[in-house]
Order: structure tokens, then sequence, then C-alpha cells
């Protein structure tokens, strides 16, 4: 009998299963193809803990699952001799969100390590702050980001409030393999455990500690006091966690209209407005821009289910609206708040950004004409944190800002991972600035263009999905490496990263040299015109990621460039 066979029958036959999920396991007992799916191996823990779609099975998001992941990092915490720090947990508003969030903190009392679990869904930047305000070791944040409806997730993080580093992923992982997942993983009664104090609730207090901290981000508190009777802002938390805080927090900057998109106000894991609650595509703000129609706004934001990325739709000269990429408001926001420090005269000591590898270059040349340090990191927020990390152990620098394309982006200390909330009041306050001079951010993006040159990045998914979907993504990469081209669309390679090997080749000399980050399957090109492509397998999904940082004279001319990569490399 094929394993994926004995797995299922195992999960058949356990007492644990509820009788809808035996019931749900009998519906495919004669799909073969399902069942190998589901059962020919456990969801993946990596430094981005879990993320899969919702069903039963060893390959998905379910109660065990999640008391699953939670065993193996009760056994790293207990391994630290870190138990009686304790964890703080928070989740989003997806279906079984909460569900997850209770069993996780039922497997970690039943450990003895105290948890401290939010009293409803809070934005996943508070849950990051959180655990470094009340010193604890670890953080399990419930939620899919801005997945569809189907999928939920499971992050980790560690003491520093970023997600958990690839050492302490990796023992989890190890102590989950060791495991049995009905046999080995131990719960207890939530209500008992909330009733002895093993397990507390954190509410409005922490709400505020958080707000303080955001709010003190910010680079002009008068930007928008300025044009409050003029300003008007559209919002969505496209029925996530943003419904509360956002709001609260442009209010305490000043904004007197703020227009809701009601719709999306609603908490509903089923996102029934929109098909994807993606704020990096256009259709999520129809609602919101017949809103912006109505009242005459200029702007309208939306931010993700977990409130860690927003997005933003601006008004255009010929009156309608256009979106700003994550790439274009990671490199609007640097130049205002560099701008805004300048101009009033309280630019910090050894300021210094920090961006991923695969975020546009722009943000390099900012930098450079303020006289500011540019660090490249790896994909994945936790790399911004070990930037900062590595400059509060040394006792100086200034952090700027943090970003990724993704529409993530983190200005303070306070939290470690990407927080929509103070992106979207640092957004406001940059379209305050603006508007006192009669521009919109469409404006504002023109005028970037034409001080530092024209700038276009673009991305390019391949899904692979199915169970061959991890061995079709190897042979891509491998087949990308090995060897590496020496042109593309004539153009000539010049430097070939392989992140994998931790090497950096110059082609014009022959010389390698070492990328100084941790091995990533990531492989970069960069050509003799100055674009640059970069290759990456998804760590949370089926799917390999092109993205082109193109630079050129104008829109025309790099999308002809990329149509031809896009045509060159089978895209």
């Amino acid at each position: 009998m094929e394993k994926f066979m004995e797995n299922y029958l195992t999960w058949v036959e356990s007492d644990k299963l509820s009788d809808a999920e035996r019931a749900e396991l009998l519906s495919i007992r004669d799909d073969e193809d399902e069942i190998k799916l589901r059962f020919s191996s456990y969801l993946s823990f990596g430094t981005a803990g879990l993320r899969g779609t919702m069903k039963t099975g060893m390959n998905a998001m379910n109660v065990h699952t999640v008391a699953y992941a939670t065993q193996g990092l009760a056994n790293l915490i207990i391994q630290e001799g870190r138990a009686s720090d304790g964890v703080v947990i928070a989740y989003d508003c997806r279906i079984n969100s909460e569900l997850f969030a209770k069993t996780a903190a039922r497997v970690l009392a039943a450990a003895d390590i105290p948890v401290y679990i939010f009293d409803e869904l809070r934005p996943t930047p508070e849950l990051s702050f959180a655990l470094r305000e009340l010193g604890c070791v670890a953080g399990i944040n419930i939620t899919a980001s801005h997945n569809p409806k189907q999928y939920n997730g499971y992050k980790a993080y560690w003491e520093d409030g970023a997600q958990l580093p690839p050492e302490h992923a990796d023992v989890v992982a190890a102590a989950m393999n060791s495991l049995d997942i009905f046999r080995d993983v131990y719960l207890c009664d939530f209500d008992e455990a909330l009733a002895n104090g093993k397990i507390k609730l954190l509410g409005r207090e922490m709400d505020e500690k958080y707000l303080d901290n955001v709010v003190a981000q910010a680079v002009n508190p008068q930007a928008v006091a300025q044009v409050a009777d003029d300003l008007k802002i559209v919002y969505s938390p496209l029925h996530g966690t943003g419904y509360r805080l956002v709001p609260e927090v442009l209010s305490r900057t000043g904004l007197k209209h703020l227009y809701t998109v009601s719709e999306q106000m609603k908490i509903d894991g089923a996102f029934p407005t929109v098909e994807k609650p993606n704020p990096e595509y256009r259709e999520v703000f129809e609602l919101g821009i017949k809103i912006a129609n109505e009242v005459g706004s200029d702007l309208v934001i939306a931010t993700d289910p977990d409130a860690d990325r927003v997005g933003v739709v601006t008004r255009t000269k010929d009156g309608g609206f256009t979106t700003i990429t994550g790439n274009q408001m990671g490199a609007l926001l640097l130049d205002y708040i560099l701008t805004a420090y300048e101009e009033t005269g309280n630019m910090p000591d050894s300021p210094y950004a920090v961006k991923t590898i695969v975020t546009t270059e722009l943000a390099a040349r900012v930098c450079e004409a303020h006289g500011v340090k540019m660090h490249n990191v790896l994909t994945g927020f936790k790399f911004i944190g070990e930037v900062i990390k590595s400059y509060e152990a040394k006792g100086y620098g200034s952090f700027i800002l943090g970003f990724e394309e993704s529409y993530g982006y983190l200005k303070g200390t306070y939290a470690r991972d990407k927080d929509a909330v103070v992106a979207t009041m640092l957004i406001c306050e940059m379209t305050a600035y603006y508007k006192a001079k009669n521009m919109t951010l469409s404006d504002a993006l023109e005028g970037l263009y034409a001080k530092y040159g024209y700038f276009s990045e673009s991305n390019v998914e391949i899904y692979m999905e199915g169970i061959d979907g991890p061995r079709l993504m190897a042979e891509k990469m491998d087949a990308l490496r090995n060897p590496c081209p020496d042109t593309i669309d004539g153009k000539a390679v010049t430097v070939f990263a392989d992140y994998k090997k931790q090497e950096i080749l110059d082609k014009t000399t022959g010389n390698v040299s070492s990328t100084n980050l941790p091995a990533s399957n990531v492989l970069s090109f960069t050509l003799d015109n100055g674009d640059v492509i970069v290759v990456r397998p998804s760590g949370t999904e089926p799917k390999i990621k092109y993205y082109f940082l193109l630079r050129g004279e104008n829109k025309a001319d790099t999308d002809a460039k990329l149509a031809n990569y896009k045509r060159l490399l089978d895209l």
C-alpha cells in the first residue's frame, strides 16, 4: 500500500477526528489524486510558518496541523529554557482563525507556557509590537494575509518581533517530524486555562500602547491639520482587521473627512465583495472609487485582511484613478520622509533605509540623493528586521523606512513586521503635504521620475499547482541557473547572483563574491543596460515569481523591453 494511502487510513480511523472531518475524508475515498495531495506530506513549516487551504488532512490547514505545529514550537521554547516568558497569539478575520488561535493557545497552556491572546481580531503588526512590549519569547499569528478565502496560515515570531529565523524554524520542523500528530500533541481546555490564569486576554490597553507608537512616527504632524478642512480620504479594510485601528489613527492625526466603504467594513472571512482581498489588485478599489467620485476625494486606500499591507489608487489629471504600485509608494514615502526631515531640520543621525532585492532601484537613487545608506536584503520582512537589530546592537543608526515591493512598509522600530496602520497614516500625511502644493500623489510620482529618471517594475507569476508542483518549480529554477545565460534579449548578463549558493558572479571579470545574505533559492540577472531580472519560488504559494526592475526613457520604452523579456523567457 502506498504511504499516502496508509496516512489517509490512519486519519480516517483516528478517534481525534470529529464526525464532520471523518465524513469529509470518506467523501474522497475514491479520489486517489486528492488523497495523494492531502496525505503525501505535511504542510512544510518554514520561516513563514504554515499556509494552505483549509480542509482535513496532513497537507492542509486544520485544527490538527495547527496543534501539531504549536507542539513543535512549544518544544523549541522549552528547549531554549524560555517557557516562563510566554507567547502572544493574534488572529485575523478569516474563517477558522479564532478557532485555530484558541487551538494554539490550548497546546501552549498544556505545556505550561503562559499565553496572551487578543480578545478579538487584530492587525499583524500589533502582534509584533505586543510580543516586544510584553517581553515574550515568541508569537503566533493566524492569518493568510491577502490569499483567497479558502486559505489560512500560521505565522510564528521570535522574541525580537520578527518571524522565526531559519535556525529556529528548522528546530520546529525537526520537532514536528519527531512527533505523532495524534498521540504526541497535548491540549488543555481553553476556558479552564483562562480561568486559572494560564491564558490571559489582551484588549484595548495594548491597542493604546500600539497606537501611541504609531502616531509617534509622524514626520510632520502639522501637515494634515493645515489642509484638514479640504482633505478627503476614502478607506477600506477589505473586511479585515484594519476596520477599527486605521480610522482611529487617522482621526488622531487630525483628519476630519474619512469616508469608509461600508460594505467592506463588515468583518467577513468569505470576502463577499472581492474575489481576492489583495490591495495590489485594482478590482478591490471599485466600491471605494465610487465613493471618492461622490465626495470629491483624490485618494482611496485599502489594507489587506491582516492589515500589514496597504494599497492606494490616486486621482490623475484626467479625473480618473490610477494604481500606485508598492514600488512607487515605497519610493514616494522614502522621498517624502527625507524631504520633510530636511525641511523641518529634523534629519536624524546616521539615517538608513532597507529594501528587498526585488524592490525598485529608484529607492536607492532617492537615498543617494539625500545621503542616506540603503541596505538590500532577501525577500521577507524578517530580513529588514535583522538589519534594524544589527544597528541596535551596534548602538547607532536611525531607521528611516523599510519596505518591499509587495505593498509592505514600516517606519519605526516598535514592531519588526510591515505595518499598514503606520503606512496609511504616513500616506495620508504625504497626501496632505502635496495637497498644500495643489498636487495629487500622481503628480508627486511624475515629479519623482522627472528628478531621478523613469523606473518601471513588473511581476509575472507562474503557478505550478498539484502534486508535481514542487518538482516542476525546482526543475525550472535549476534550468535558469545551469547554465546562466550569457544574454537576455541581446543584452549581456553582467552580474549573476545565485543566492542559494550565496555567490555573486561578475561575468565581465570572472570575480566571485559573497552575497553576505542567508542562503535562499533566488536568482538575479543584471544586464548591461542596467535592467535587473530576479526569479524566485514563492514561500507561501505554489508559484515562481519573476521580477523585472527596469529603467528607461518613459513608460513606452520600459513596456517594450518588458514584452521582449517575457517573450524570450516564455512567460
